[in-house]
């Protein structure tokens, strides 16, 4: 499962490339000369607001950023550095050196240039060999990327997950390995960051296959019969493709607001990629629109409304002193403390509520977080403000974010109407959005 502080923030993907769309198979080693001496502290004071930093190791028509031994298309073969440069150790170390920042790597498996590619045996035994210098040369990462990338035209050739998995959790025992298959977080199924209104973070396994289109649709939503615990991840970049382009620009912050209420608002984590340009730095323009974006996060959700609200509840397990009462849904615990009401046996419909004092307040955002350790119950659930129904959800999750039309009110009621189980809820929020 991926972490809950993932849940929480995007995390942000990083790659380094020539100009070019996916990267370009005929271009040298000596095309490489980042334009730094070592990785660039504001990119990873950006970084550190968010949490989570990815850098693409090989692009599968270009050459890999780790200075290997098992090719000639790779950092070792450039000028940069007179061939001692590896951007790889280079990015490891300064997230080390600004924390708060977490390692994850991405290692394409669609070779262009290696004569290997299109064999088997070799060619896996030759990914496998760059995969553990990857996983053993520098330190923690916490989480890799595996996909089923390469082009209809490309050399028929089939990739051993199977062995690829084994060796990353080896390698790196607490590492999340992400594909569209798992075995720890799932693809969601698109590339603009937007998980299905209902989303699921259990899903089967045995339905899931990596580079299978058809099952897009089953990623996007998961399964609430699923047997296997896989929340999805939605990858999104900042800009209109991948890569970075000189005549391309960020998105705008509506954009990016939108993005993020339709994935971590959503029971997901979102992924940003944010692509160095030419000189290997991030553009200015993006570092401005990462800040843009991170504090309007803060000011739309440092402050819960709700907080010096009265809260009641439909019951409560083990009454007014049992430990479950409505109030926990308050405190800073949005995980281990949580209200849940009374088994009531026949009784469908739970409901929670804050009421406002005196003359109500604004909002347009309610937040929703189940107690996600003790998995995702909740199926349907309705939002009242002054008995007017303003949301007809489903899915909650760990964290659920419904934007309203401006509201104005005195009693927040959130009914759940269906639930595997009984409903456990870790945290609500009151939030006003000005954006």
């Amino acid at each position: 499962m991926a972490t809950n502080r993932a849940h929480n923030v995007p995390s942000l993907w990083c790659q380094y490339i020539h100009g070019h769309r996916i990267g370009h198979w005929e271009r040298k080693p000596s095309h490489i000369q980042p334009c730094w001496s070592q990785c660039h502290p504001m990119g990873y004071r950006s970084c550190r607001s968010w949490d989570f930093s990815h850098p693409h190791c090989k692009t599968p028509r270009w050459l890999l950023l780790v200075a290997s031994k098992y090719t000639d298309q790779s950092v070792a073969s450039s000028p940069w550095k007179h061939g001692q440069g590896d951007v790889v150790e280079e990015f490891v170390t300064a997230v080390e050196a600004h924390g708060g920042i977490d390692a994850g790597l991405y290692l394409s498996p669609w070779d262009r240039h290696d004569p290997r590619y299109g064999h088997d045996l070799q060619y896996n035994e030759y990914y496998l060999a760059q995969l553990q210098e990857l996983l053993s040369k520098y330190g923690s990462v916490k989480e890799i990327w595996f996909d089923g990338a390469k082009a209809k035209n490309a050399k028929n050739i089939s990739y051993y997950f199977t062995d690829w998995f084994a060796m990353a959790r080896e390698l790196q025992r607490s590492i999340n390995i992400f594909s569209d298959a798992g075995p720890d977080v799932r693809w969601v199924g698109n590339e603009q960051g937007f998980a299905g209104n209902t989303c699921w973070s259990t899903i089967n396994t045995t339905s899931l296959s990596i580079g299978n289109a058809s099952i897009v649709d089953y990623l996007n939503t998961g399964d609430p019969k699923g047997t296997n615990w896989l929340p999805a991840e939605c990858d999104v970049s900042i800009r209109k493709g991948w890569f970075w382009h000189k005549s391309e620009s960020p998105k705008k912050l509506s954009q990016l607001l939108e993005i993020y209420y339709k994935s971590v608002g959503r029971n997901c984590v979102m992924l940003l990629n944010v692509p160095p340009n030419s000189t290997g730095l991030i553009s200015e323009t993006d570092l401005e629109r990462l800040k843009e974006f991170r504090s309007a996060i803060d000011r739309i959700f440092s402050t819960n409304l709700a907080e010096k609200c009265l809260i009641k509840a439909s019951s409560q397990r083990g009454g007014k002193s049992g430990g479950f009462g409505p109030e926990n849904v308050l405190d800073s615990d949005n995980l281990w403390t949580y209200w849940a009401p009374r088994n009531d046996g026949d009784k469908k419909e739970q409901w929670i509520e804050i009421r406002v004092p005196n003359e109500g307040l604004k909002l347009n955002v309610v937040r929703i977080q189940e107690a996600i350790g003790l998995g995702q119950r909740i199926v349907r659930h309705e939002i009242y403000v002054d008995g007017k129904k303003m949301v007809d959800g489903t899915t909650v999750g760990y964290k659920r974010l419904h934007r309203l039309e401006g509201a104005h009110g005195r009693n927040v009621r959130i009914v759940i109407k269906e639930s595997r189980g009984l409903p456990l809820i870790s945290s609500i929020g009151l939030h006003f959005d000005p954006y």
